[in-house]
């Protein structure tokens, strides 16, 4: 196929083991996924899930052994860290069973939602969407995704992120208010899910800011962790 631009490089993220990378289609996001994390901004409760969006290539692809470099973004004073359990989507599918979910998971990795929240602030006092806030450059970092047959008991596997070696977050996989496969059953009712697409999966309590020069550290037991330094 001709095009009148040169097309723009498939995003991808590497995984662990191998030479090949696993290439991004789209992301998704949960919000407010952790009870503790609803509480501590203002909410509380089950309520069905919800869900935003950031582009393909707002990722940073961290390879496993390696520091990452994070330019601090644009237009904020305020930006937050949310480490998070990501889902790499192997298998696509629509109004997929919960039952079923899991054999759609391709593999998992560690990731950041980046977040710009004194915008988030100001959108949702206007009533306006928070694009803004959560899709930025640069606001997906990502560490290599390990397959999920070598993730071991990711479902029961604690959560953390340390910022200059003081820990912020910490919880486990099992505190999730909708768990991996009741996420993506009710993702894949709103969307028609594809192999390549990127599910990040909520964050535990402990969000915070971050300043220029900050090292942040994170890791899920049983995956390759992520180490970057804020720019």
């Amino acid at each position: 196929m001709r095009h009148v631009i040169p097309p723009a490089e498939v995003p991808s993220v590497p995984v662990t083991g191998r030479d090949a990378r696993f290439p991004v289609r789209r992301i998704y996001c949960v919000g407010r996924n952790y009870a503790e994390h609803a509480r501590e901004m203002g909410f509380s409760g089950r309520e069905p899930p919800f869900f935003f969006m950031k582009p393909a290539d707002a990722i940073v692809p961290v390879p496993s052994g390696t520091t990452g470099r994070l330019p601090y973004p644009t237009l904020t004073a305020d930006l937050h860290h949310e480490v998070e359990l990501v889902l790499a989507i192997g298998q696509g599918g629509r109004n997929i069973r919960a039952a079923d979910a899991l054999a759609h998971v391709w593999g998992y990795a560690v990731g950041l939602d980046m977040t710009r929240r004194d915008l988030q602030a100001q959108m949702k006092q206007q009533g306006r969407p928070w694009c803004i806030a959560k899709g930025f450059d640069a606001s997906a970092p990502i560490g290599p995704i390990t397959p999920a047959a070598q993730a071991g008991d990711i479902q029961h596997a604690g959560i953390w992120l340390h910022v200059n070696g003081q820990q912020r977050q910490r919880g486990s996989l099992d505190q999730l208010i909708w768990s991996i496969a009741e996420t993506l059953e009710h993702l894949s009712s709103a969307w028609t899910l594809q192999p390549g697409d990127l599910v990040f999966t909520g964050t535990p309590a402990g969000v915070g800011a971050v300043q220029r020069g900050d090292l942040l550290e994170a890791g899920i037991d049983g995956l390759e962790g992520l180490r970057l330094e804020l720019a």
